[in-house]
């Protein structure tokens, strides 16, 4: 553990094997084990248990009580050696839990640039959450989840395991998802179920409106229509040369549903 710049309460457990960068903090009575890496700038608050393979980048805020890197609620793991990893930015509130990975899974917990966990929500073991996702107050996620880059889950949404919500979805409070949620488009309900286009949600992200006027006519093609062949849709939407590549996405979004188990895209092929 390295010993510059850094502000560390009298009353905090370091393992001397962590290693530590600059212009760290850490609050009293905090817990950091000897696997851990905490990069430059991060705040790790009051009560916080640090501990497992956790790799953590620059500037992450560790609201009071946050647990990072405790072993999977899974009972095929048996210590075996896997890991958390953090990029940079992050915020997670008080109460926040995120588990390592296991060794039947990827072996390894995912969680990119810019996120904002909020109170109590929980991150299960080999779940991947990309950049700018919102995780609401209490929102669930089980293992092998992956949330894409802008997706916000509102409070007390439970993720069934193995799902994958799509880039800015919006999933709204209370919602039980499990199938994968389609990118750009709003869920709710219980089971969920698409309800529109995430038109505010892109607004405010940056998109033209022309692509969520047109994100508007592909939804109603496929969730607004008496035709059953789903696929002569996705068909018609790739093959139409001026359509997006958000459309194309959507549609390509949907066939690898297609592929999956119960409405879930398959944990092993998401990297290949």
């Amino acid at each position: 553990m390295t010993e510059h710049r850094m502000k560390i309460h009298p009353t905090a457990i370091i393992d001397p094997k962590a290693q530590i960068g600059s212009n760290v903090e850490i609050g009293p009575y905090a817990y950091v084990g000897p696997c851990v890496t905490i990069g430059d700038d991060c705040v790790v608050g009051h009560g916080c248990h640090v501990e497992g393979g956790v790799t953590m980048g620059h500037n992450n805020m560790l609201a009071p009580y946050v647990s990072l890197g405790t072993a999977p609620q899974d009972l095929k793991y048996h210590g075996q050696p896997t890991e958390l990893v953090i990029g940079d930015d992050n915020i997670f509130r008080e109460y926040v839990t995120v588990n390592i990975g296991t060794p039947t899974g990827s072996g390894t917990t995912r969680i990119g640039n810019r996120n904002y966990l909020m109170i109590c929500s929980h991150v299960a073991h080999d779940c991947i959450l990309e950049d700018d996702v919102i995780l609401v107050n209490s929102v669930l996620l089980g293992g092998h989840v992956c949330v894409e880059a802008g997706a916000k889950l509102m409070g007390n949404t439970a993720v069934n395991p193995f799902v994958t919500v799509g880039k800015q979805a919006y999933v709204g409070g209370l919602t039980r998802v499990i199938q994968d949620a389609p990118p750009f488009m709003i869920l709710e309900g219980n089971p969920a179920r698409v309800r529109g286009v995430n038109e505010v949600g892109l607004s405010r992200a940056g998109y033209a409106s022309a692509i969520i006027e047109e994100l508007w006519q592909v939804y109603k093609a496929i969730y607004r229509t008496r035709k059953l062949n789903r696929a002569r849709i996705y068909d018609e939407v790739e093959g139409n040369s001026a359509s997006s590549p958000e459309a194309v996405y959507l549609v390509e979004f949907l066939r690898r549903t297609q592929q999956g188990v119960h409405g879930r895209y398959r944990e092993s092929l998401r990297h290949k």
